[in-house]
């Protein structure tokens, strides 16, 4: 069986999860735990605090480095396109992969997202079932087969 390279370091990945909506975190939070995902699992309100913590500045300045951003497009203060927008500007920060997941599945927002340099783009199912499988597939290709850049620098 091959070692995952977040295993070969001896952690669980670390997630942000940028949403607003408090019923799809428990949702996230619940999906993770039903697909035994082994995750350091943060969460931030919107767009702004997201920003803060990924530049480790005011309430998040021991922040983590995150393996991977779930982020949400429609939310207060900051949305989804400014986040990538920042995220791409920054040659430290362009370099974690970010994964929209949102209730989205407007044909622009995904090719503006990807225009603007996400990862992938999933759109979250209604039905838990799928939303688990969704999240376990998640998991299974950015933790077990896809070598992430934080995993092979120090945080």
């Amino acid at each position: 069986m091959n070692v995952s390279p977040l295993e070969k370091i001896g952690r669980p990945a670390t997630v942000l999860l940028v949403d607003d909506n408090e019923d799809h975190v428990l949702l996230t939070r619940l999906a993770m735990e039903e697909a035994r995902l082994t995750v350091d699992l943060h969460v931030v309100p919107d767009g702004q605090a997201c920003m803060d913590f990924l530049q480790r500045t005011g309430a998040h300045a021991d922040a983590p480095v995150p393996d991977l951003v779930l982020l949400d497009l429609h939310m207060p203060r900051m949305d989804g396109y400014e986040v990538m927008q920042r995220v791409q500007a920054d040659a430290a920060l362009r370099l974690i992969p970010v994964v929209v997941l949102t209730t989205s599945a407007d044909i622009v927002d995904v090719q503006r997202m990807h225009a603007l340099g996400c990862n992938s783009y999933v759109v979250k199912p209604v039905n838990f079932e799928s939303f688990v499988q969704i999240t376990r597939d998640l998991g299974r290709w950015w933790f077990s087969l896809v070598v992430l850049p934080t995993a092979v620098r120090p945080q």
